[in-house]
């Protein structure tokens, strides 16, 4: 049997570019762009990090009414986009590639963001919890229901954002259709209450997201094109009733784009925005879609080796691991012990618990 180095330090091709190796960087929000303006600690943070195989930034709001997180980036001004080629420049110079990842969180954000006006979503169902707004976490409110109008001019917005992080030197770009967000909400049954043709069958609720891919493949390419699920991951109060069903037939709807790759968020294990007792669907996506695809989810060295060896995926994609060792690779090839994250640093200010993790000695 070949060795677990064999399998995860093996190139691969994803869409039109060659990764290195097969250990990708999870999309990680940290909390530290100025006034959504990615900036010189960022670039920093990244920079470290370009030996993973792929880096997918962390989720990037495409527009202003996609936003939602205190000290996250955007990508819908020139001055974002002059920030963002400081980071892939910088990425690009110590040898690494780099994905950006579109958001829209949807009816998770707050009227904080806006000026008073509502968050929006498919259906006026306010999500369970607290958004994170400028002044502390305040509880989720119920959005406004889109109209297919708005809607259409949203899927306008991921266009423009992705023609947007192509000017600014990204390699590719990840569609956020995972974690709750707007994707998300109108993927699942307990968010989407539609009686139009975007909500009630599988079929309708996968309308947006086909137009979104559509759109953003159009204002670049498919093979530059990533897309994000979570199949049972259940923070605010998401879920569907037959997670099954849903994500197996957005498997076989995203086949036709032959995009880049599909990535999966479902832990192989309980934990966060995890639900325990639904059955993984990565399985059924994996025998779905025709593609490359990445997951992630709880793995270590061995685990996404054998996960690899096994056919269940083609990279995998680490998160936590890689905040705390920006040369995670390199000490999983030498199996080299781990630094441990500190959790109360993930969303803080400054460089301490960002961009102060010890890396290996350079041989």
């Amino acid at each position: 049997m070949i060795t677990d180095n064999e399998v995860l330090f093996r190139p691969l091709q994803i869409g039109a570019i060659t990764i290195p190796h097969r250990i990708v960087m999870a999309p990680l929000t940290r909390a530290r762009a100025t006034e959504r303006v990615p900036n010189a600690l960022m670039t920093e943070y990244y920079r470290q990090r370009a030996g993973a195989a792929l880096i997918i930034s962390e989720a990037t709001a495409i527009s202003e009414q996609g936003y939602g997180w205190h000290g996250a980036p955007g990508i819908d001004s020139d001055e974002q986009v002059t920030g963002w080629k400081q980071v892939t420049d910088a990425v690009h110079q110590a040898g690494g590639k780099m994905f950006l990842q579109l958001w829209h969180m949807g009816r998770v954000s707050h009227p904080d963001y806006h000026n008073g006006r509502l968050p929006v979503a498919p259906s006026p169902l306010a999500a369970i919890g607290e958004a994170h707004t400028p002044t502390g976490k305040k509880p989720y409110v119920v959005p406004h229901e889109l109209t297919r109008s708005e809607i259409a001019d949203i899927v306008a917005d991921y266009a423009a954002a992705a023609r947007r992080a192509r000017d600014a030197g990204f390699d590719g770009v990840e569609i956020h259709g995972a974690n709750g967000y707007l994707i998300d909400q109108f993927l699942r049954s307990s968010s989407n209450q539609r009686t139009d043709d975007y909500g009630g069958s599988i079929e309708n609720r996968l309308r947006f997201l086909r137009e979104v891919v559509t759109a953003v493949t159009a204002a670049w390419s498919s093979d530059r094109t990533g897309v994000r699920l979570s199949p049972t991951m259940n923070g605010g109060g998401i879920s569907d009733s037959d997670p099954v069903s849903l994500f197996t037939q957005a498997a076989k709807m995203l086949n036709p784009f032959r995009l880049a790759y599909l990535h999966t968020a479902e832990s192989i294990r309980p934990g966060r925005l995890f639900n325990p007792d639904a059955p993984r669907v990565t399985p059924y996506i994996r025998a779905a879609f025709q593609g490359v695809l990445f997951t992630n989810g709880g793995y270590d060295k061995q685990t996404a080796a054998q996960a690899i060896r096994e056919g269940a995926a083609d990279a995998i994609v680490f998160g936590q691991k890689f905040i705390a060792n920006p040369d995670l690779p390199e000490r999983l090839r030498n199996n080299t012990p781990l630094n441990e994250p500190e959790v109360d640093t993930y969303y803080s200010r400054g460089s301490h618990g960002y961009v102060d993790y010890p890396a290996l000695p350079v041989a």
